[in-house]
């Protein structure tokens, strides 16, 4: 995505996921990889629904900070996604309530935190693994998530939330979408008996659509 243009889709996506809760205060950030090298990002202690297109924090190819704002203290997050997803030019990470919630569970798989109750959470999140906690801004964990990213589109960082990475913004978006409105439904069925998808629906949806 060429560069203003990238800015334009990160002030929508910004104001379309803060108007409905995805992320509330300053909280979550997104980023794009433009067309032109290096990187765009929301800036540090700025609301998603309050971004500008002439305000956003521009990285180049080396991650070195060269214009705008100072970015998110979680760039180092986005970062870690690109190097392990070379194909993917978008990265969101949310503080969206249902994956937070999800994020904090410790009686679930790790590796796969989140059930395949729908074909779309299979087809657009695949399977979802937790990553332990450090507090934001600390890259302690830089290199497992960047492991981890290798084999994963979205992650869940523990007591913290999802980051999801995208071929571009609107995959992106749609994936993490996605996997907060499965994560909600998880909750509700949690409880009650309910079907999910099993080995041979999931193979059929990967044969069906390359996954």
């Amino acid at each position: 995505m060429r560069e203003e243009e990238a800015r334009a889709a990160l002030v929508a996506y910004g104001q379309s996921l803060f108007s409905r809760g995805y992320s509330c205060g300053t909280s979550g950030n997104l980023s794009v990889r433009v067309d032109e090298g290096g990187y765009l990002m929301s800036p540090t202690n700025v609301s998603l629904g309050r971004l500008k297109a002439d305000s956003l924090s521009r990285l180049d190819e080396d991650a070195r900070h060269i214009d705008g704002p100072p970015p998110t203290k979680e760039s180092w997050l986005h970062l870690a996604m690109y190097s392990s997803r070379p194909a993917d030019t978008a990265v969101v990470h949310l503080h969206s309530t249902y994956a937070v919630a999800l994020s904090c569970r410790t009686d679930l798989d790790s590796a796969d935190m989140l059930p395949p109750i729908t074909p779309y959470v299979v087809m657009k999140v695949g399977r979802v693994p937790r990553i332990p906690y450090s507090r934001p801004g600390d890259t302690a964990v830089a290199a497992l998530v960047s492991e981890v990213a290798r084999s994963h589109r979205a992650l869940l960082l523990a007591n913290h939330g999802p980051v999801v990475a995208g071929v571009d913004l609107d995959a992106a978006v749609s994936a993490a979408e996605e996997l907060e409105e499965t994560a909600h439904l998880f909750f509700i069925l949690e409880r009650q008996t309910h079907s999910q998808l099993g080995p041979k629906e999931i193979e059929e949806l990967h044969r069906a659509f390359s996954l």
